[in-house]
């Protein structure tokens, strides 16, 4: 719930703050700062979750993905999105990379427990 808070706060501003000329590069740009943010929210949660090995840290990054796709496929269908503007934000040949964002939130759980291995296991108190 908090990534997709995030997230969504950061599809809000984009279209507070970005001219709608500008929407692909805005989109794109989008998926750069999804991906810190989902960093981010995965390094200081990473013990609440309490991902202790590679393949926990993988299935849980899958379940980010599938919870997401799911998410935005309902909320497109709520909206009344045309299912061709869905798709396009997935279609890598025309600028769409959300298939890089979706990758990216699928290994971060990964990445951060590789990072915070030592703190972990030490038992270092969050920042």
């Amino acid at each position: 719930m908090v990534i997709v808070g995030a997230e969504s706060v950061q599809g809000w501003l984009r279209r507070l703050l970005f001219d709608p000329e500008a929407e692909l590069l805005v989109r794109q740009v989008s998926v750069a700062t999804g991906a810190i943010v989902i960093f981010v929210i995965a390094w200081f949660s990473i013990r609440w979750l309490r991902i202790r090995t590679a393949s926990g840290a993988l299935a849980v990054g899958g379940l980010w993905v599938a919870l997401t796709v799911m998410f935005e496929i309902g909320l497109g269908r709520v909206m009344d999105v045309p299912e061709p503007r869905m798709l396009a934000d997935y279609d890598l040949t025309n600028g769409g990379l959300m298939p890089l964002g979706l990758l990216a939130m699928a290994l971060t759980p990964w990445a951060v427990l590789r990072l915070r291995r030592r703190d972990l296991d030490q038992g270092v108190p969050d920042a």
